[in-house]
């Protein structure tokens, strides 16, 4: 029988659980995708307040759940064989501590052993403005191999709806990680201006129902 790709997902308590939640769910439909889930109790409360959602919907989306305090379990070794880990969202604080080799916690004890067995850590820190200290930890970190992608919306899709712009993020990150979607929406230049009967300039997407060009906000 085929191994499959053990992945992790850490969920903090960072704002943003909808990111950790459309992650596990788009994974949870690949079948070659193996889901070992770690939410902290601060995620526990921010999916809640957040989402309406509880741990245990978490943990319904993963093949394989474990405890924050859980220091002891197959995800502290590096023998245990992974594909990788995504953190999302990923909070200063467990940023900081992963860039320290902290390991205080599951959470960041798996991301420590993720980047000492050379697997891939891809970090959707949410935090802004960002201080120096926190710029370091992020130099720190991409030094020592991890991916941070910051769930920085883009809007050449022209999104309709705030899911359509978490959608975007998530399909980037899934790039990351080895798994791109079929479905994702991507840049593919400008279209030439004989075929768009417009300057070249112009968006190759199609603009959406209501944002056409003459209803887009301009600066007084």
């Amino acid at each position: 029988m085929t191994q499959k790709d053990r992945i992790i997902v850490g969920v903090t308590g960072a704002s943003g659980t909808v990111y950790g939640w459309r992650v596990l769910e788009r994974l949870r439909k690949i079948p070659s995708v193996e889901l070992h889930l770690i939410i902290s109790r601060s995620g526990e409360r921010t999916a809640f307040l957040e989402m309406g959602k509880h741990a245990a919907d978490f943990r319904g989306l993963a093949h394989c759940s474990y405890p924050i305090e859980d220091i002891g379990c197959r995800l502290a070794s590096g023998s245990f064989q992974t594909a990788g880990m995504i953190i999302a969202p990923c909070s200063i604080h467990t940023m900081s501590a992963i860039a320290a080799g902290i390991s205080s916690n599951l959470m960041i004890r798996a991301a420590d052993v993720v980047l000492k067995e050379r697997r891939k850590l891809i970090l959707m820190v949410r935090e802004s403005p960002l201080h120096l200290g926190h710029l370091r930890s992020m130099t720190a970190l991409a030094e020592m191999g991890a991916i941070l992608a910051p769930p920085v919306p883009a809007f050449y899709h022209q999104p309709a709806s705030v899911a359509e712009i978490v959608e975007h993020s998530v399909d980037r990150v899934l790039d990351l990680l080895g798994y791109p979607s079929p479905e994702a929406q991507r840049w593919d230049g400008p279209r030439p201006a004989h075929l768009l009967g417009e300057p070249a300039s112009e968006p190759a997407l199609p603009v959406r129902e209501g944002l056409s060009k003459k209803s887009t906000p301009r600066n007084k």
